[in-house]
């Protein structure tokens, strides 16, 4: 009963399951201790079923920020709507390159800086939807730098968002 609540709420965590269940953590996982019982799950298959999820949890936890691709609706004003999206791409946080390898940092971040000022409409030289899908950035090696992926699959939702900003 212990086991099957706490992966309901990893599957909940996960967006598997109910969303009424209080989301859980990686560390929530790890700390997690039940009582032995008799004609209960098998405790090697049970570790290793909870070590899986916490690989998930991670991976979810070191997600970059999603950006909202929905136009703003309702009391939400066109330009509260970019200024939420310039907020978010000020947060993102990239995971580290594997193997010593990834993009520039400081490219990315400079070009990260434009896209805000283009969202904030504080800029002269705004960035474009084809400017991003573009855009090309030189790559690292043995010194820190972005995860590639993570990197491309953020500045895909950008475009998408800055398509909607004419």
């Amino acid at each position: 009963m212990e086991v099957d609540a706490l992966i309901g709420r990893i599957e909940a965590t996960l967006g598997r399951g109910s969303r009424a269940m209080e989301p859980v953590t990686a560390d929530d996982v790890r700390g997690a201790t039940f009582r032995a019982r008799r004609g209960g799950y098998q405790e090697t298959a049970v570790d290793f079923a909870l070590e899986a999820f916490v690989v998930a949890l991670e991976t979810l936890a070191n997600r970059p920020i999603r950006l909202a691709m929905a136009e703003p609706t309702g009391d939400m004003l066109r330009e509260e709507w970019f200024e939420t999206q310039a907020a978010r791409v000020e947060r993102v946080a990239f995971r580290p390159g594997r193997m010593g390898t990834g993009y520039n940092e400081d490219e990315i971040d400079s070009f990260l800086d434009r896209i805000v000022a283009t969202l904030r409409g504080t800029t002269d030289y705004p960035v474009t939807a084809k400017d991003v899908r573009g855009a090309k950035f030189s790559t690292v090696l043995i010194r820190s730098g972005y995860l590639i992926a993570d990197v491309d699959s953020f500045l895909a939702g950008i475009a998408d968002v800055l398509e909607q900003r004419h």
